[in-house]
């Protein structure tokens, strides 16, 4: 692991353990404790299982996407390659961003394909996650709003998901659109740096020639997902089905310390919690459960206390479930997670 990604990881760990800190010490921590002591365990074991039915619809989702890459992967395989993608968001800084380029040599090693087709395999499945989970979060407000008044803490959420999603658009639609521009001229961009950053352990030559070749193969391999109309349809309904798995295990966290939330509420909590993982703390600890807080409390009634205890049952299970698990796929497979 490189001192630089050692140093990120240590800062990113550090701020979720503030985070957390200062949640537990708002919401009292020995209430939480006294609650989490309650919890009835049968639904602890629902919140974990359907958990892992969105780990399945989610890996489900990338063998269709490599399906439509011509990267044929066995159900099974792909379950687990999906969940050491998991895994290699939760350990590092910033999501998707940071776990990503694991997830493709992960998806290489398992179906020997290249590196930017898995690239492009699992950068699609991120992507194409954003369609049904801001469709989840205006079905939910918009309910809600038929049942209360839309607070500010609630509204200003939304605008900000509704923004960073079509920031995130603007971004991909502009890069598509200028993609051949892309390839020509980033390539002669970084392949110098890279060079003075290695002190010459790379020809600029050589290392921009190569760039250029993956480069063009990753937007031909981006472009045949987008093209694949029977695929898309199958990948945003399993991502649905995903999602819906997820809202599932967050009613279940909540009936487990004797609560009831409702349907609509966990629509768009779980969609809005989420944002706070593009933070730089590891997979967002810390940060997207203060954010899960911040949104339940307000719109469901329910002491913070038992809000907090019911987000750590939920996030046990989609957080530190998969850590387990995943890192258990990736040490199998010899691959590293930070280097």
């Amino acid at each position: 692991m490189a001192d630089g990604n050692r140093r990120v990881l240590f800062l990113g760990s550090l701020a979720a353990v503030a985070v957390l800190a200062v949640l537990f010490f708002l919401v009292g921590a020995g209430d939480v404790v006294d609650t989490l002591s309650t919890a009835d365990p049968a639904y602890v074991a629902a919140t974990v299982a359907f958990a892992l039915c969105w780990l399945v619809a989610w890996g489900l989702m990338l063998r269709t996407v490599l399906g439509s890459l011509g990267v044929s992967v066995p159900v099974h395989t792909s379950v687990l390659v999906y969940v050491g993608a998991v895994f290699a968001n939760n350990v590092t800084p910033f999501g998707q961003a940071g776990g990503e380029p694991v997830a493709a040599l992960l998806i290489s090693k398992v179906s020997d394909c290249r590196y930017e087709t898995g690239l492009a395999g699992i950068a699609s499945v991120d992507v194409l996650n954003v369609v049904p989970s801001l469709s989840l979060v205006l079905v939910g407000v918009g309910y809600y709003a038929t049942t209360a008044a839309v607070g500010d803490r609630l509204g200003t959420a939304v605008v900000s998901a509704v923004a960073l999603v079509g920031g995130v658009v603007l971004v991909i639609s502009v890069v598509w659109r200028y993609r051949e521009a892309v390839v020509e001229r980033l390539p002669a961009v970084v392949s110098p740096w890279v060079g003075r950053i290695t002190r010459g352990r790379y020809d600029a030559a050589e290392l921009e020639a190569d760039l250029t070749e993956r480069l063009d193969r990753f937007f031909a391999d981006i472009e045949r997902v987008g093209t694949d109309r029977w695929g898309l349809s199958i990948v945003v309904g399993l991502s649905l089905l995903g999602w819906l798995a997820q809202a599932v295990a967050l009613t279940a966290a909540f009936a487990a310390i004797g609560h009831a939330i409702p349907p609509y509420v966990v629509l768009f909590a779980i969609p809005l919690a989420n944002l706070a993982g593009a933070t730089p703390m590891p997979g967002g600890l810390g940060g997207i459960e203060a954010a899960y807080v911040a949104l339940l409390v307000p719109t469901t009634g329910i002491e913070a206390s038992a809000i907090t205890a019911a987000v750590i049952v939920f996030r046990g299970a989609t957080y530190w479930v998969p850590v387990v698990l995943g890192g258990i796929v990736t040490s199998a497979l010899g691959v590293r997670t930070l280097r």
